[in-house]
């Protein structure tokens, strides 16, 4: 493994780093956060105009650049950086996979040129809060959720050629703007019942949506009510639907781990820019050793975490290992580390609604709730390893 960046790589990181310094302060973040859809479409409009982001990861035959998941984590490592106000997350990590994954030739040709171009975006919907068990991030995606329809979340019936969806998905990110939903519905009943993933347009009629309040302001999510409403199943029925988001899980969690390193890194820089310019006892407070010893363990602690993401985008690019989700384990533990030290640091003004410290703290704290625990990563990275499996004893 060649650990330098290309000189692509670098142009990518640079010139998205500069457009979000221009487009994406703090002040437009918070416009866009109380906005109905939570993000910014010109900013949107911006990032793929210019820089073609939400078809990064996609073929260039469907009107992506063709870069590697590599490239994706990248930029959503600056992205990270700004909390940018965006639905990159959910169109171009979690939704555009699945369909290139299992879409037939048809909805490939149809939907993944719009994605790429950021004309259309599209939001994933499993049921309740299972989206790190779905993604088999904390543990194996065939549990209770994939098999019954006592699982709850939504319920398909075939209704002549077509399929009719009904039921409701409450945490979806993006699922009160996206213009598709990529919806896991049980078929066949309780006796027989198994996943498959349905598309459905978002302003189809018998879809209600409404947009929740979520701890993560920057993590849009909505409430997504389905009364017998259209849908096309995504590929063939026959579809290996829980490998595939099994596959998905693992890009999806390097990519974030990427993310949360560049929100750490920016919450421990602006930590830093505070105590070389804030005085106490006639001294800069960064002088003091108690604070650069804090602030040496959280660089520390940043670094190794970009260490892992980076590995980890790598191997999922090349399809070498899963690690992502003990990569993501390790960014989530640093950007929560760096933005409750970001908050002690700062003194009184670090718990003002007004400071920007609270929004790095609130994404460390809800992307755990999302995609995490980390002990739960953790403990699934170390079963899928078998590192705790008693050896078995000849007699």
């Amino acid at each position: 493994m060649d650990t330098r960046l290309t000189a692509e790589q670098d142009e990518i990181r640079r010139t998205l780093r500069e457009l979000l310094h221009k487009r994406c302060g703090t002040e437009e973040l918070r416009t866009a956060l109380d906005t109905p859809a939570g993000h910014d479409p010109a900013l949107w409009a911006a990032l793929a105009d210019q820089l073609g982001l939400p078809g990064l990861a996609l073929p260039e035959e469907y009107g992506g650049v063709g870069c590697s998941v590599t490239e994706l984590a990248l930029a959503c490592e600056e992205t990270g950086r700004a909390l940018a106000p965006t639905p990159l997350l959910a169109t171009s990590v979690l939704a555009a996979p699945l369909i290139l994954a299992l879409g037939t030739d048809a909805q490939r040709a149809d939907l993944l040129p719009r994605l790429a171009s950021g004309a259309l975006t599209a939001a994933l919907a499993v049921p309740g809060s299972a989206l790190a068990s779905v993604l088999t991030l904390t543990g194996d995606n065939g549990g209770e959720w994939a098999g019954g329809g006592r699982a709850g979340g939504v319920q398909a019936r075939r209704a002549g050629d077509g399929w009719r969806l009904y039921g409701e998905v409450e945490q979806v990110l993006d699922g009160h703007s996206a213009g598709l939903l990529v919806v896991a519905a049980h078929t066949g009943g309780f006796a027989r019942s198994r996943i498959l993933l349905f598309l459905v347009a978002g302003d189809a009629a018998g879809v209600v949506r409404t947009r929740q309040t979520a701890l993560d302001a920057t993590r849009p999510q909505g409430r997504v009510q389905l009364r017998d409403v259209e849908a096309r199943v995504l590929g063939p029925a026959d579809s290996d639907v829980l490998a595939a988001l099994s596959a998905l899980g693992d890009t999806a969690a390097a990519v974030l781990a990427a993310e949360a390193v560049g929100a750490a890194d920016r919450a421990l820089g602006r930590t830093v820019e505070y105590v070389k310019q804030r005085e106490q006892f006639g001294r800069l407070i960064g002088s003091f050793q108690a604070v650069k010893h804090r602030l040496a363990d959280v660089y520390v602690q940043v670094q190794a975490a970009r260490s892992a993401a980076y590995y980890a985008a790598w191997a999922s690019a090349v399809r070498a290992e899963r690690v992502g989700g003990i990569a993501l384990a390790q960014a989530l533990e640093a950007l929560r580390t760096a933005a409750g030290e970001g908050i002690q640091l700062h003194g009184g003004i670090g718990f003002t609604w007004e400071h920007e410290a609270h929004l790095y703290f609130k994404r460390a704290a809800g992307d755990e709730l999302l995609f995490g625990p980390v002990h739960r990563l953790r403990a699934r990275a170390a079963d899928s390893a078998r590192l705790f499996q008693r050896a078995e004893v000849a007699v």
